[in-house]
């Protein structure tokens, strides 16, 4: 297989590091991407030369993981990570080896990664070095373990995560022999840190068929394990695919059997992603007592309301719904969709009631906004103005 990989500036590196008189490839997730006829990102070069060799080459260099043997090789304004042919020691903490073993081989290096289709590499040539028969997996849509998968497992739990996440974001099955010892060394997630577990949750709910791998979290046992989070995977299909990372966690926790704000520091949600789980709960909440007003439909956005809509229709089938198409032809067919566009500022409510400012201009502003949005009056300055007197006085 004979192509151009990469940008200029990888080249270049790997280059370099050949005219050093080192070996030196392009490997990992990179590959797998370009031969899927995907864009690489991140691309990531492995070589014979060790960290202190590669540092002696190149100029600009950060020691990013320079203990497990990897130096950020900067260039031409580019981010590479070089790191040194390795095989690797025993996993006590369940994330980081104890040690690392510098080899000159290829092999030994490749033969230490996940997957098969993550166990290839390309040379500054285009040629494909496949020794696991990771290119046939790509072809036949497989995820598979390179060697002993419980011995992957073992090394690290989170590669029974990382299998269903590309199970999602590749819509590939996952091997039997793969798929068997997933739920043989399932318990060992335990030892795993929730974000880690947040970042390829993430990943698996922006995938194409997340699906696929709520079906496959199902048959290792997930829900059994971790009933808090994963007891909700069943009913999430009828979700997915989302539109968004935050809908997924929405989802996720509002169906969830625990506390969501709980889950939520547990899984260290983004600030965002804890204010769309907070306004997905006032939703929710409205929506359990009735069907959406127009002011509902002016405060909460858009996907917000469909997914509420959504999860509560899950939850009572047999309830009057309202289609979603027809609550965002309701939204944007409102008097205003955003409090700047009200035909007043609240240096006219001064004017007008010849009031001093203070905490009551706030509280009126957002009454006439409701009645703006209510259409008890037209979103008219002299309207507004007429309104807002004859209010005032009524309430002196």
């Amino acid at each position: 297989m004979k192509t151009s990989f990469g940008s200029a500036a990888s080249r270049s590196v790997v280059r370099q590091l050949a005219e050093a008189g080192y070996e030196a490839v392009f490997v990992g997730g990179a590959v797998r991407d370009f031969v899927l006829g995907t864009e690489p990102t991140d691309i990531d070069i492995a070589t014979s030369a060790l960290p202190e060799q590669v540092k002696e080459i190149f100029s600009h260099t950060i020691d990013i993981g320079i203990a497990h043997g990897t130096v950020l090789v900067l260039l031409e304004g580019e981010p590479f990570e070089v790191t040194t042919f390795r095989t690797e020691g025993t996993y006590s903490d369940h994330r980081r080896p104890e040690e690392v073993f510098y080899v000159t081989s290829l092999k030994e290096d490749l033969q230490r990664r996940d997957f098969t289709i993550n166990a290839l590499a390309m040379t500054l040539e285009g040629e494909l070095v496949d020794l696991f028969g990771g290119l046939q997996d790509l072809n036949d849509q497989l995820i598979r373990c390179v060697g002993s998968p419980e011995e992957r497992f073992r090394e690290d739990a989170l590669r029974i995560f990382r299998a269903l996440r590309f199970s999602s974001v590749l819509d590939f099955r996952i091997e039997q022999d793969t798929l068997d010892a997933m739920k043989k060394m399932a318990f060992e997630l335990g030892h795993i840190a929730r974000e880690r577990i947040k970042s390829e949750l993430d990943k698996l709910l922006n995938g194409q068929n997340p699906c696929t791998a709520f079906r496959y979290s199902r048959e290792i046992g997930l829900p059994e394990l971790f009933p808090e989070l994963f007891s909700s995977f069943e009913r999430l299909e009828e979700f997915a695919p989302f539109r968004n990372v935050r809908h997924g966690w929405a989802a996720m926790l509002t169906l969830s059997e625990s506390n969501p704000a709980k889950l939520a520091r547990q899984f260290k949600l983004s600030n965002e992603e804890k204010h769309f789980l907070k306004q997905m709960e006032e939703a929710s909440a409205i929506r359990n007592q009735r069907l959406y007003n127009d002011l509902d439909l002016y405060d909460f956005p858009l996907d917000v309301l469909e997914i509420s809509e959504s999860i509560h229709l899950s939850q009572y089938p047999r309830e009057k719904a309202e289609p979603l198409d027809q609550i965002a032809a309701r939204k944007q067919s409102l008097p205003i969709q955003h409090r700047s566009e009200l035909a007043f500022t609240g240096t006219d409510l001064l004017q007008w009631s010849g009031r001093r400012g203070g905490k009551w201009t706030s509280e009126w502003i957002r009454i006439i906004e409701e009645a703006v949005v209510c259409r008890q009056i037209e979103n008219d300055a002299q309207a507004i103005k007429e309104w807002f007197v004859y209010e005032i006085s009524r309430k002196e």
